[in-house]
């Protein structure tokens, strides 16, 4: 039975989108709705394709850097990780570490940041270029999303400058608050100000493609399907 209301929630809503949702009907949802752009790059894949990640995006931008005698002006630029500590400290449930803005060419997440994450309570990480520890974070089953493993490390070739800002990936806005889904095809990220109207229609395609498939595996053809369901 289709829910009259979406839960408020954030645990309750994330429990009912992990139970019945993925990444290909949310985004059919938000194409209908004028959302056409919603998919982050499709090299962002989990570390192991079981993984799945749903939370409130924690926005955090990154830059790349030379290391140099020269302190510069910028007193981020002068830590070892710019605001990456600070970043990460300020993980709350539900939420996810998303970062972009450096060259996609070293590691941005690793074991002891999963550690961290998940004594927070946070839902997982999708980081614009690559992880490490690789190992460690398949043990801790802390879901990460990344262009793979590498272990070359950030600390002398980028830092944090920002956090909880909008950032921009693939083409797509990435606001503090909006909703991160991934899972093994793809990440995308669900705007807040209209996540109750797709996650209601997400539920009902997921529902409706359920029966659409039981019609098709007893005989009906896909052009009956589509005619009489509307879903294919």
């Amino acid at each position: 039975m289709i829910p009259l209301q979406i839960p408020t929630k954030d645990d309750e809503l994330i429990a009912l989108i992990k139970a019945e949702l993925f990444t290909a009907v949310i985004g059919d949802i938000m194409d209908k709705s004028g959302f056409l752009n919603q998919f982050l790059p499709p090299q962002l894949q989990p570390l192991r394709s079981d993984m799945v990640v749903v939370g409130r995006a924690m926005p955090v931008l990154e830059a790349d850097v030379v290391e140099s005698a020269d302190p510069g002006h910028n007193p981020v630029l002068q830590k070892p990780f710019g605001l990456m500590l600070e970043a990460l400290d300020d993980l709350k449930k539900n939420e996810v570490y998303i970062c972009s803005g450096s060259a996609p060419s070293y590691a941005l997440w690793g074991e002891l940041m999963s550690m961290r994450a998940i004594k927070l309570g946070a839902a997982g990480a999708v980081v614009n270029g690559y992880s490490r520890d690789t190992n460690g974070i398949l043990e801790l089953n802390f879901p990460t999303f990344s262009y793979g493993s590498y272990a070359k490390d950030q600390a002398p070739r980028g830092k944090v400058i920002d956090f909880r800002t909008t950032i921009e990936m693939n083409g797509v806005l990435i606001r503090n608050g909006d909703y991160v889904i991934g899972d093994r095809d793809g990440v995308c990220i669900v705007p807040q100000e209209a996540s109750s109207e797709i996650f209601r229609l997400a539920f009902e395609k997921a529902r409706g493609e359920k029966l659409v498939f039981q019609k098709i595996k007893e005989g009906m053809s896909a052009k009956a399907a589509f005619e009489t369901y509307g879903i294919m």
